[in-house]
């Protein structure tokens, strides 16, 4: 007989506040022990509510979904906030892309209904094996959006992260999920000794990964610095994003930029974020060169997030100058945000009058194209934005660069958790690619993160300044640099293979 679930308020209060606990265990609450109890108080009541129906198994999962993205994306609606013509799409936003998002934990919740789960320590490997591939998919499809992990709740343990230098972002997603579920083996139908050997294999491995973790950091720690014969300044403004939309003199800006830039007679670049010059494209930037000139000596390099034109195309670059604004190379973004930068299905959509959130109508163009940024004896890999966000593939060749380099406008996360989650992603990228990373955020947190993910130095959302590097310690080629997110497959084998094994032993 089938269960009416429509009348069980318990189905749908169980996933809606679990979804919400799990909000908490993400930067910047970082309460990630949290996990602890809504992973398994969710398979649990699943389990217990027997649910037979695929769809009322999809709507559970939904329904979690759904709680816990809107319960952390909510900032997307701050971007619609800027010009009026967008503020009626707010109720819109705020519920369809958690909707959207949701439906990923639904099929997850599908298709582990299709395997007929019972409350056994398979049904531990095979429902984290189906959550975390359908989490691989959800960064990967349509352009993917790889936000908010829940493997990102254990960002501030950086011991435990340093296994992600050797199986990345998604297999750590796996193994955590997993682990997160122990707990609720104690209330399974399985023997005690069971129950005992699962527990301490779980705490064994977590024990096991932090002494691993400590003993990579005081390897690390206890290296040489290099010297560097460049200085690198981070420039961290707090420019309102209105300057966008209000006729702001860039000549103004650009005083305020040189000022906090602290600019000396030394050898430097000077990195600063995303778009930071308004009104100016890469096109017309030479017309600012006597402006320029009056801060910046022969001796310096400007790196700045600028919009550059070709022919018919716009594009969100990256580019390298010197004091008199010559452009010396320049990277095009790769990765664009839907809705933001460009219009997806923007042939019809236009015909309404619609139109992306940054300024202008056009849409923006992507590049296909990753070269990299070389100032004197330093090599930057270039990253804008929400590129960061991305595990795996950043680039083929470890030795050819020293530092990724990330440029960003957050003010369109406005005073919102989506500054901490989005700075917290390149923490991840550095200690998978073995790489220091340095960020420059207007309205967001900029930073010198080493090749571990320890921050070294940081300037907070709040606050304007800069960070000076003049020496650096080399990290070393990372496994997951060179085999990138085929790790995660080889774990998904893995766990096949155990759930294949304890299911003969349940036979048995």
């Amino acid at each position: 007989m089938t269960r009416n679930y429509s009348k069980n308020f318990f189905f749908y209060l169980a996933p809606l506040i679990c979804g919400l606990i799990s909000t908490f265990s993400l930067p910047p609450y970082n309460f990630f022990y949290l996990n602890f109890i809504s992973f398994p108080f969710l398979l649990l009541t699943y389990l217990n509510l027997e649910i037979k129906k695929g769809f009322s198994s999809f709507l559970y999962g939904w329904i979690f979904g759904f709680s816990y993205f809107f319960s952390n994306i909510y900032w997307i609606t701050n971007s619609l906030t800027v010009e009026e013509i967008f503020k009626p799409l707010i109720p819109f936003a705020i519920t369809i892309i958690p909707l959207f998002l949701g439906i990923f934990y639904g099929i997850s919740f599908l298709i582990f209904s299709y395997f007929k789960p019972r409350k056994k320590i398979v049904s531990i490997f095979l429902f984290a094996l189906i959550f975390s591939f359908i989490e691989y998919l959800r960064g990967h499809v349509l352009g993917g959006f790889p936000w908010n992990l829940i493997s990102y709740s254990l960002v501030e343990i950086n011991k435990f992260l340093q296994i992600l230098s050797y199986v990345g972002t998604y297999s750590l997603n796996l193994l955590v999920i997993t682990i997160f579920l122990v707990p609720v083996v104690i209330l399974f139908d399985v023997s005690s000794k069971a129950k005992l050997i699962t527990v301490l294999l779980a705490v064994i491995l977590i024990i096991s990964n932090l002494i691993f973790g400590n003993l990579v950091l005081n390897k690390h720690n206890n290296t040489q610095d290099t010297p560097m014969k460049t200085i690198v300044k981070i420039i961290s403004p707090k420019i309102n994003l209105k300057r966008f939309f209000d006729g702001t003199d860039p000549s103004l800006v650009i005083k305020d930029l040189a000022d906090i830039g602290n600019i000396d007679n030394r050898d430097a670049v000077y990195i600063y974020p995303e778009g930071i010059l308004p009104s100016i494209n890469l096109n017309e930037i030479q017309d600012y060169s006597s402006v320029f000139k009056k801060y910046f000596q022969n001796n310096h390099k400007i790196i700045v997030g600028i919009t550059r034109y070709k022919e018919t195309e716009i594009f969100n670059s990256m580019a390298l100058l010197d004091n008199d604004l010559k452009l010396i190379s320049v990277y095009d973004k790769n990765k664009l945000v839907p809705f933001g930068e460009y219009l997806p299905f923007e042939n019809f959509l236009k015909k309404y009058s619609f139109k992306k959130i940054t300024r202008g109508y056009q849409s923006f163009s992507s590049s296909s194209k990753r070269d990299l940024i070389n100032v004197n004896d330093i090599r930057f890999l270039p990253l804008i934005c929400y590129e960061i966000i991305y595990s795996g593939s950043l680039y083929k060749n470890f030795d050819d660069y020293d530092f990724i380099i990330n440029i960003s406008e957050d003010g369109w996360f406005g005073n919102s958790v989506g500054i901490d989650q989005h700075f917290n992603h390149s923490i991840f990228r550095s200690i998978e690619e073995g790489k220091n990373i340095i960020r420059s955020a207007n309205n967001g947190i900029s930073a010198y993160i080493d090749s571990k993910g320890q921050i070294i130095k940081k300037i907070e959302s709040t606050q304007k300044g800069v960070i000076e590097i003049d020496t650096y310690k080399k990290g070393s080629k990372t496994i997951f640099s060179s085999f990138g997110n085929k790790i995660f497959f080889y774990f998904l084998i893995f766990y096949i293979t155990v759930i294949f094994l304890l299911k003969i032993r349940e036979r048995q």
